[in-house]
């Protein structure tokens, strides 16, 4: 329940929902008993043979069931003894149908409440989780898979969003619904009702034990789900790999073995899940045939205070017991497949973030000086050291690449500095402050980032340039201009406002760059991050995105991560890393004269 209630957090101001529910839900119910209790009075009217007498009007109003029980009597046999029973007949169908009238309309405006709060409640939420995803830390997203966090906002959001229904109705509208039969059943018969209690508590023991076996299915459930639509994001992602490979079957069993597994757990779950339903009808059917066995014979041997119309409308009564008992047996059921997911939304909604915002952190204002490595370390959660003790500055204007083997902690090092971690030792500093004493979004807003793989939206040409930030048409194609874009982007279907497809798909991979490239340069940023941004393209595209990005570091700070050493010969300083480590440092010129270097070595390979 404790869950839940963290749920309906997001419908605040709860009353706003809970008030009008109630008025609409209690005479509906009332209503619907209503229907049921007009039985009796029918059933006199049609199968009494002998003559109706007079009922006496009730004096003094009491808002109970035996005050209105008397003055409907009363109306019905003053009508009957007056203009007879064929009039009487038609004042009790209108009551019956002005009843049912009303019960569905309050039952229409009840539901209307119900899925509003619903509807505002899961859209909250959703928004929450989504919000929190977009302020975790990379290495949140480096540790889960993202089909697993788009089930939960997909899937789970929606298992929350049907229980979250079904148990609104089950706890106000059911529950009074159900005291409400009772209430007229014990006013009709004490004895019979108590007898037909009798067996309600073995029912609800049995639906809450198929309930709590529930809870551990769906869990699992979800978590297929979200292994099966991670599968899905990667093939079609790589269908090109998948199709050069020949792999089409390979991926293909890997999804059906996956299929096939959240199946078998699927069933299992909704095996016990439909078993509820089908319990509860046939423990109120075999409750309602005992009471008919019991109170028939009660009443043919004239031992019962009830009539026989009377009796005919307890079972039409007790008949309907069933129904509110086995609504609340399915949102039980319901209960524990949303609270296995809201569980799962709220582990993400309750992860601190490992890069965490110190309270009196400073707003970075500009970039004067310099930046400081000052002997950092860093590992992930598996322990392996990736950098170890290491230490440069970059002076405002200089440009540091960073060389090395593959796997040395490159990109590393330059992820550290927007932040996207933290080192687990050491610090780094910003014009003497520690970034961790800065805003993310301050220190962030001085840097541009070009990354070896262009991360592109489908949208246009023009949202992917002004990605983020309020600027003009001219500035956009400004940008674009001077990194080699705006040529291929005029030529383009619908110039600017051409949408560019999934990840931009329906471009080059240079073009790709060179948008990326633009966006960098419309931010106009201090500090410029390169990571391996023309490893991936061909001479072509790399001559034109080498002469952009040429311009984009004029008069700015940047830290390159080269793979291409040609690239960096006019770098102001050179590190070479090798794992973890700084194993060389110095200038182009200088480094391919020291004897044995490693620099050297990779120069050699690579115009070799």
């Amino acid at each position: 329940m404790k869950i839940y209630l963290r749920v309906l957090a997001y419908a605040r101001p709860l009353a706003r929902f809970v008030i009008p529910y109630l008025l609409y839900s209690i005479p509906a119910s009332l209503f619907s008993i209503l229907n049921l209790a007009l039985l009796k009075p029918l059933l006199d009217i049609l199968f009494n043979e002998a003559a109706l007498h007079a009922t006496p009007r009730p004096e003094a109003f009491s808002f109970s069931i035996g005050y209105f029980t008397g003055l409907f009597n009363y109306h019905m046999t003053s009508l009957a003894l007056s203009s007879g029973k064929l009039a009487a007949l038609q004042y009790v169908c209108v009551a019956v149908v002005v009843s049912v009238l009303l019960s569905n309309v309050f039952r229409y405006l009840s539901v209307r409440t119900v899925n509003k709060m619903k509807g505002l409640t899961i859209t909250r939420l959703r928004q929450a989780v989504y919000h929190k995803m977009m302020h975790l830390d990379l290495a949140f997203f480096t540790n889960e898979r993202k089909g697993n966090l788009m089930t939960r906002l997909t899937t789970d959001v929606l298992e929350i969003e049907n229980s979250l229904g079904r148990a609104f109705s089950a706890l106000l509208k059911e529950v009074f619904l159900l005291v409400g039969y009772f209430v007229v059943l014990f006013y009709m018969s004490v004895e019979l009702t108590l007898f037909s209690i009798i067996i309600i508590p073995l029912s609800g023991a049995i639906i809450g034990l198929l309930s709590k076996r529930l809870k551990a299915t769906a869990t699992s459930v979800q978590q297929s789900m979200g292994r099966m639509i991670g599968q899905l994001d990667e093939s079609l992602g790589g269908m090109r790999v998948v199709k050069g490979f020949n792999a089409e079957n390979y991926m293909e069993q890997r999804f059906q073995e996956e299929n096939n597994h959240y199946y078998r757990i699927w069933r299992n779950m909704v095996y016990r899940q439909d078993m509820a339903s089908p319990l509860s009808e046939f423990l109120g059917v075999a409750v309602v045939a005992g009471i008919l066995l019991y109170g028939g014979s009660l009443v043919l041997s004239g031992r019962s205070v009830l009539e026989a119309s009377a009796f005919v409308t307890y079972i039409a009564l007790f008949s309907q017991v069933t129904q509110p008992a086995k609504e609340i047996s399915n949102a039980l059921s319901s209960l524990q497949r949303g609270r296995a997911s809201a569980e799962r939304l709220f582990e993400i909604l309750d992860m601190a973030p490992t890069v965490a915002e110190r309270p009196l952190a400073q707003v970075a204002g500009h970039f004067r000086h310099k930046i400081d490595y000052q002997d950092v370390s860093f590992s992930y959660e598996t322990g392996r050291p990736v950098l170890q003790h290491v230490s440069f500055s970059i002076e405002k204007g200089q440009t540091v690449a960073l060389v090395g083997p593959s796997g040395g902690g490159k990109s590393t090092l330059a992820d550290l500095l927007p932040r996207f971690y933290d080192p687990t030792a050491g610090r780094i500093l910003l014009d003497g402050t520690d970034l961790r004493d800065l805003t993310q979004a301050s220190l962030r807003s001085l840097m541009g980032i070009v990354t070896q793989e262009s991360i592109l939206f489908n949208d246009t040409i023009y949202n992917n340039i002004a990605f983020g930030m309020e600027v003009s048409q001219a500035q956009v194609e400004e940008a674009a201009r001077i990194a080699n874009a705006h040529e291929f982007i005029v030529r383009s279907p619908d110039g600017y406002q051409t949408v560019i497809g999934d990840r931009g798909s329906r471009l080059s991979g240079g073009q790709r760059q060179r948008l990326s490239i633009a966006r960098a340069i419309l931010k106009n940023p201090p500090i410029l991050i390169l990571d391996e941004a023309t490893s991936a393209l061909d001479t072509e595209s790399e001559r034109l995105v080498q002469e952009a990005l040429t311009r984009l570091m004029a008069h700015r700070t940047t830290l390159v991560v080269a793979h291409r050493l040609s690239t960096i010969q006019h770098a102001d300083l050179i590190l070479v890393i090798e794992q973890g480590r700084i194993v060389e440092q110095g200038r182009h010129e200088a480094l391919l004269q020291a004897e044995g270097g490693l620099y050297r070595k990779l120069n050699q390979w690579q115009t070799a």
